[in-house]
């Protein structure tokens, strides 16, 4: 549910901004401001499931979010659909990672790649279906009907949920909440997100855009140092002393960066830049996510064969060819090479997403699987937050790129082709045999 209306969004944009009177780039707030409060919340989420325990917290979540979304299908104003959005992400901010630190608790480290495939099995279907089904919503409905879908689907989750969930004892120790550590990093998320909206503006205020970045290194350095310092820390950053789930952290941020804004883009530019209609724009973007399914049953398998730094390593230099054939594709473009190079593209992204998912906790002790997790989720979120901003700010700063097939868009991929090159360079520094534990034997 939760990746579907992060998905079925991006497609909706232009209508949501001509309906709301906004750009179709101010629009993308909506997507970005729903991402920042996951990677705001998310770090709570592990004091949280530990304090009132995994059953009640998800239960919880999956009622925030349903009732949210009914809130985003009557928004009257783009104001008021971003504040339901934030507080829709407020309950997907729980409902996801708290599940997940729910499944990692349970099986053994043998199991744990099969594990992640069968958690990732759902997200990847919603996807494939999203794109097209918000293109037809678009054009033969309201684009309300995107948000109002949650409702019976919401409630049908919370249902299960509340049958097969199995209770859990809570934190007895009631470790107390870092509240100076919650403030520093919303206010460091806040400040670098309100400069890179700034940025993406038709006219930015460069004073505001410094002032967002000056706050925002300055606040995430003491956000940093008190989670560093403190005997009860938001995020526990003493997990990054395991080589393997810092990596992920670091170069698996960046990689969220660059894939994140390709969903973003392609609706986009498909409508605005080529002139095509929302199910047209939706039905192409599914070719993206079908790619990622196709592939999905041989992701365990190749990792299992060739290790997971090899996979990685062929894996990202052909992301690098594939944002290049994106950044060559043009109106004049027939479908069937568009639908080709993205069905490729989704399949490298498949595997790529999939082996840092499974490197990040190969390594990890299993009483450090809740800060783990929790650190993992929210860098993962902003990393998808700064990506969809990267992508909205290219495509503003090269407006008037000429000389190439779709403009201003075709300049965001190329960009974002040189941020992949940056997670090659980092995969070269990872040892051959590194996640070894959790793929298992060959």
């Amino acid at each position: 549910m939760e990746i579907l209306d992060a998905t079925i969004v991006a497609t909706a944009l232009p209508a949501i901004a001509a309906d709301l009177g906004a750009r179709p780039l101010d629009a993308g707030i909506v997507v970005t401001a729903y991402l920042i409060t996951l990677a705001v919340v998310i770090p709570l989420s592990g004091w949280v499931a530990d304090r009132f325990g995994v059953r009640r917290v998800f239960l919880a979540a999956g009622a925030v979010f349903t009732i949210a979304s009914a809130g985003c299908a009557l928004a009257p104003d783009l104001s008021s659909l971003v504040a339901m959005r934030v507080l829709q992400a407020v309950g997907g901010a729980m409902m996801v990672p708290v599940g997940r630190l729910a499944v990692l608790r349970s099986v053994e480290r043998a199991q744990l790649v099969r594990a992640i495939a069968y958690l990732t099995w759902p997200a990847l279907i919603a996807p494939v279906v999203a794109p097209l089904i918000g293109g037809l919503i678009v054009m033969h409905a309201d684009w309300r009907l995107i948000f109002a879908i949650n409702i019976p689907i919401g409630a049908a989750g919370l249902v299960a949920a509340a049958v097969w969930c199995r209770p859990t004892e809570t934190d007895v120790g009631r470790r107390p909440l870092d509240l100076l550590g919650v403030a520093s990093t919303t206010l460091a998320v806040g400040a670098a997100m309100v400069a890179a909206h700034e940025v993406s503006s038709d006219s930015p205020r460069w004073t505001v855009v410094s002032a967002g970045v000056g706050g925002a290194a300055i606040l995430g350095t003491a956000a940093v140092r008190r989670m560093r310092t403190s005997p009860h820390p938001l995020l526990d950053l003493r997990v990054l002393h395991v080589s393997s789930f810092a990596f992920v952290v670091g170069f698996g941020t960046v990689y969220r960066m660059a894939i994140s804004a390709v969903p973003f883009l392609l609706p986009l530019m498909f409508q605005l830049q080529f002139g095509w209609t929302p199910v047209a724009a939706g039905a192409m973007v599914t070719a993206l996510f079908a790619g990622n399914v196709v592939v999905k049953p041989l992701t365990t398998p190749i990792m299992r064969r060739w290790g997971i730094r090899r996979v990685l390593l062929i894996d990202l230099l052909m992301s690098v060819v594939a944002f290049v054939g994106l950044a060559v594709l043009g109106e004049a473009t027939s479908a069937v090479l568009i639908a080709a190079v993205l069905v490729i593209s989704g399949a490298l992204r498949s595997v790529g997403f999939s082996a840092y998912n499974t490197l990040a906790f190969a390594d990890v002790d299993a009483d450090e699987l809740s800060d783990a997790n929790a650190v993992h989720a929210a860098v993962q979120e902003l990393g998808a937050a700064f990506g969809v901003a990267l992508g909205a700010v290219a495509v503003s700063a090269f407006a008037v790129a000429d000389g190439l097939p779709a403009g201003a868009y075709s300049a965001a991929f190329l960009l974002l082709a040189m941020v992949m090159v940056v997670c090659v360079l980092g995969v070269l520094r990872l040892p051959s045999g590194a996640g070894a534990r959790a793929v298992g034997p060959r």
